[in-house]
């Protein structure tokens, strides 16, 4: 299972919000391993899985930002269904054999820890 990379590159440097989460983390560095992911000769695939997995960074980040309970669990359920898309299109690449199994499982791996996490989040906002 891949190690989770802090978001700052330094401890001194200014922090915001969605960078204390580790969900948030995790996400960046399922970005890195997405873009590696799926090579470049499939750009329809690699377009779709590294737009999917911004979108799982972004929404985290923005939900971070609103202050209403309803707003912030909205964006994190975006984000959450973002993971879920990924997690899709891995299995396809990994199904047809456009990405190594090794790294696919890698990828699910954060996947699964990124849902999580955003299921957490989206409830708690939520009061649920």
């Amino acid at each position: 299972m891949p190690s989770s990379a802090a978001a700052p590159v330094d401890a001194h440097e200014p922090q915001l919000s969605p960078e204390r989460l580790d969900c948030y983390r995790v996400a960046i560095e399922f970005n890195a391993l997405a873009a590696r992911l799926v090579p470049r000769g499939r750009r329809d695939v690699r377009d779709q899985l590294t737009r999917a997995a911004l979108s799982i960074s972004a929404n985290l980040a923005e939900g971070c930002g609103r202050r209403a309970p309803a707003d912030k669990a909205h964006f994190y359920a975006i984000a959450r269904g973002s993971a879920m898309e990924c997690s899709a299109i891995v299995d396809v690449a990994r199904s047809v054999g456009l990405a190594p199994v090794a790294i696919c499982k890698d990828a699910r791996w954060l996947l699964v820890r990124i849902v999580q996490m955003l299921t957490r989040l989206e409830a708690a906002t939520a009061g649920r």
